[in-house]
């Protein structure tokens, strides 16, 4: 087995998984098979119970882990299906060594950090590279393992003890270490700056692990000067020291690895010159420059509670690019606070308010995503309403499907208080209701998880259309609330259609609006398993319903082509020139971090 090991020095935000995942991508198409672990150093059992706010969005994996998003990078990237083993976090080690220690695996020894967890660590990694993730049978080829946080902090000591006693292990010949720095620019000077780089390597080499490769992120292209300086000050040959700055669209890092010959020093430093073959990307180069080549906008507006930080969104931006790629459009998204929306706002921040509505109405097309607690609900069920009366095609996702629940059972089943027991536990018309099997007393991992199976029960719906007429479907789920059973009825009546229900028929997965251009709310989360090239139906129907064209993508043979070639069969023009990508997230040119 070789082993990858990407750090980051300096300061956090880098882009240690966009490098983690660009790199697996390039010995992927070197012929290697990759693998994929991501280490958090916190005490956090796994990411399920920490804010948006603080690391980002939940990934949910097939198996129902919630793990950290940079999984979900290396999902995309890599087309790999990860399990939670790949995602280590010092509080999964902390009680798998108490847990051993109670049962007296250390009988009449002092446990200690060090042999005991760090050990573990290392067995635990040992033990998760050899596990495919491709689909394939027999072990992986190399194992890429992100060290998250940044290398001097006191809480990534433990796992930067074993990762050097795992290079010392398995040989230099069979370990790659990858540092990821920041060169910054001072504008009072308007030189790249070295000195935060060499003293984040020393900090390095501190710990015992020693960088193979410097991967030096910065504005601009690294200065030829500032490189020859770095080589001279970190001992680390010129040809291994690359330039990560800063571009349109992540989709250029494995290109401008391999450009720069990365895939060579790789293979030199784990002994595979002769074994990889010479990287093939012109699929990932195809894709890149139709993206980059795309100057017909389409807009959508995402109406959420975490507006703030795009992070929180980042599958759904991520599912959302694939899909306006794939359908040849250049996606522009609006980030809208729900509690804009909403009349309160337009008392205390009129700008604010007028702001919101302005964004919202100016959208082809709406999107709720999910959320938890009832700060911004009212806004979200404005929103929903809008979109509902006004034919403006709707996605609404978890939280945002039960939004629209609620919004229709109040306009047309008149039930004006209808609501959820999350929001009003209380309400005398609950459309939305705690799942029975949930507990009361516990929130870590306690909801409805991972991969799940959604059976058609309207074979004519658009749904139904888009996943290409199928009997059933397997999505990612996370909730713990769901549509009440006793009011389907009701709102079936009213003309809500229950387009795909679980298992037993009883709990829903899909509704629609059959009335409507396009207006479908899914419970589960679609966006967890779009990868380029491989995009979620349903925010294929969104983007194309949004551009006035659904009928395009309703014939199920082309929804399962690459994006490439159903962009190139629809437009059936040749690919022009390159341009800048510009608005990928929230109208700001996307950049690594």
């Amino acid at each position: 087995m070789k082993y990858v090991l990407v750090t980051g020095g300096v300061v956090s935000g880098l882009g240690k998984g966009i490098t983690a995942s660009s790199v697996g991508v390039l010995l992927q198409s070197c012929g290697l098979r990759v693998t994929c672990i991501k280490i958090d150093p916190y005490l956090n059992y796994d990411a399920g119970t920490i804010s948006p706010y603080e690391h980002g969005e939940v990934f949910v994996l097939d198996d129902g882990s919630e793990v950290d998003l940079d999984l979900g990078n290396y999902e995309r990237f890599l087309d790999v299906t990860l399990t939670r083993d790949n995602n280590i976090t010092y509080g999964k080690i902390q009680q798998y060594v108490m847990e051993k220690e109670r049962k007296g695996d250390y009988l009449g020894e002092t446990v200690q950090i060090v042999p005991h967890v760090t050990d573990t660590i290392r067995e635990w990694v040992e033990r998760v590279a050899m596990i495919p993730v491709d689909g394939k049978e027999g072990p992986p080829d190399v194992c890429i393992i992100e060290l998250g946080g940044t290398i001097g902090d006191n809480e990534s000591r433990p796992f930067a003890d074993a990762l050097s006693q795992l290079s010392y292990s398995v040989g230099r010949e069979n370990f790659c270490l990858i540092h990821v720095t920041l060169v910054p620019v001072l504008s009072v000077v308007g030189e790249q700056k070295t000195k935060p780089t060499q003293h984040s390597i020393r900090d390095l080499r501190g710990l015992g692990l020693t960088p193979n490769i410097i991967a030096c992120r910065s504005t601009e292209v690294l200065e030829e000067n500032v490189k020859a300086k770095l080589s001279r000050f970190c001992y680390v040959p010129i040809q291994n020291i690359f330039s990560l700055y800063d571009v349109h669209s992540i989709w250029h890092i494995p290109l401008l690895l391999r450009e720069q010959k990365a895939h060579e020093a790789i293979s030199k430093v784990l002994n595979l010159t002769g074994i990889a073959k010479e990287p093939s990307l012109e699929k990932w180069a195809s894709m890149v420059e139709i993206s980059d080549s795309l100057n017909v906008p389409v807009r959508i507006a995402i109406v959420g509670k975490y507006t703030d930080l795009s992070d929180a969104y980042l599958s759904v931006l991520k599912a959302l690019l694939h899909a306006s790629v794939a359908f040849g459009k250049k996606l522009v998204v609006d980030m809208v606070p729900s509690c804009d929306l909403e009349k309160t706002t337009k008392k205390e921040n009129s700008r604010a308010y007028e702001a919101a509505w302005k964004l919202l109405k100016d959208a082809d097309g709406v999107l709720l995503p999910g959320g938890f607690g009832d700060r911004g609900i009212e806004g979200m069920i404005l929103a929903a309403k809008y979109a509902r009366e006004n034919s403006i095609p709707f996605l609404g996702i978890c939280l945002g499907m039960q939004i629209a629940v609620i919004e229709f059972a109040r306009s047309l089943l008149c039930l004006p208080d209808a609501n959820s027991t999350e929001f009003e536990p209380e309400t005398k018309h609950p459309c939305i209701i705690f799942m029975p099997e949930g507990s009361t007393t516990h929130m870590g991992g306690t909801m409805r998880l991972g991969s799940r199976r959604a059976y058609f029960h309207v074979k004519e719906s658009k749904s139904a259309r888009l996943y290409g007429n199928k009997e059933f479907v397997d999505e990612r789920h996370r909730h713990r609330y769901e549509v009440n059973p006793d009011m389907v009825a009701s709102l079936e009546q009213a003309g809500l259609s229950f387009a795909a229900k679980d298992e037993t028929g009883e709990r829903t997965e899909i509704v629609e609006v059959p009335s409507h251009p396009f207006f479908i709310g899914a419970q589960f989360h679609p966006e967890y398993k779009s990868r380029p090239g491989k995009v979620s139906p349903l925010f294929l129907g969104l983007i194309a319903a949004s551009c006035g064209e659904l009928n395009a993508v309703m014939n199920p043979v082309s929804i399962h082509q690459d994006n490439q070639n159903m962009y190139l069969e629809k437009n059936k023009t040749k690919v022009g020139p390159k341009k800048c990508f510009g608005n990928e997230t929230n109208k700001k040119s996307q950049k690594l971090q």
